[in-house]
């Protein structure tokens, strides 16, 4: 897909748009539940690695939310509950194999794709809190475009993420953790986290908006799934 400051994009250009970021949302999301079996420590603070890339999925859906609308941000939501389910089922697949008699690092292979004894919890509060959280940045995102009558775009993109991240966080951790660790000192840590990085990629959701915006195509596009 080539960009020009001086030609709009065709319908044609926005289709693969649309496909470029479903691939950048679902890429992200999966990735980031393998990259949660590492924990990394940023100061004191102790949070999964794979924190910015799930914080990706919620710039993902803002973009998406302003060009196409609520309704293709549900359906990315969607497809995003399928693939996760797919990779969690494939995963489980690879581990139930049988090992070649070579090969020994079996342990840490289950390990570090978090499908150890026990993982049905964390990866049922991973399921639960993206629901929730990402059926609620879409729907504020929506409602607070409606208050500000489409204007303040940083607003509804930060308005809808920041609160989404706190129900994911709160969700998870105690899904998770409850009984196991103490909880509050989690939540606080990671969504302080969460925080800076959704602060920090407004820049990013405005330029993919601007640049987005100037096709001047106002038929409606048909869903790639």
């Amino acid at each position: 897909m080539k960009f020009s400051s001086k030609i709009p994009y065709t319908k044609k250009d926005r289709e693969s748009a649309f496909i470029i970021l479903c691939g950048i949302f679902i890429g992200s999301l999966v990735i980031s539940e393998v990259l949660a079996s590492k924990i990394v420590a940023l100061g004191r603070i102790y949070v999964p690695a794979g924190v910015l890339a799930y914080a990706v999925t919620f710039a993902v859906t803002d973009v998406v939310s302003e060009i196409w609308g609520k309704n293709y941000a549900k359906q990315l939501v969607l497809a995003g509950l399928f693939s996760l389910g797919a990779v969690f089922l494939l995963i489980w697949f690879a581990i139930i194999l049988p090992s070649a008699p070579f090969w020994t690092e079996e342990r840490a292979f289950t390990s570090i794709l978090g499908m150890e004894k026990g993982a049905s919890r964390i990866i049922l509060a991973s399921v639960v809190a993206y629901l929730v959280s990402q059926y609620h940045d879409v729907w504020a995102f929506h409602f607070w475009r409606k208050v500000t009558g489409g204007r303040y775009l940083w607003l509804r993109n930060n308005a809808s993420t920041l609160v989404s991240q706190a129900i994911d966080t709160c969700l998870f951790i105690s899904l998770a953790f409850y009984g196991v660790f103490p909880l509050l000192p989690l939540i606080l840590g990671q969504y302080f986290i969460k925080l800076c990085i959704a602060l920090l990629d407004t820049p990013v959701v405005y330029g993919l908006v601007h640049l987005l915006k100037r096709s001047p195509a106002k038929t409606p596009l048909r869903l790639p799934f």
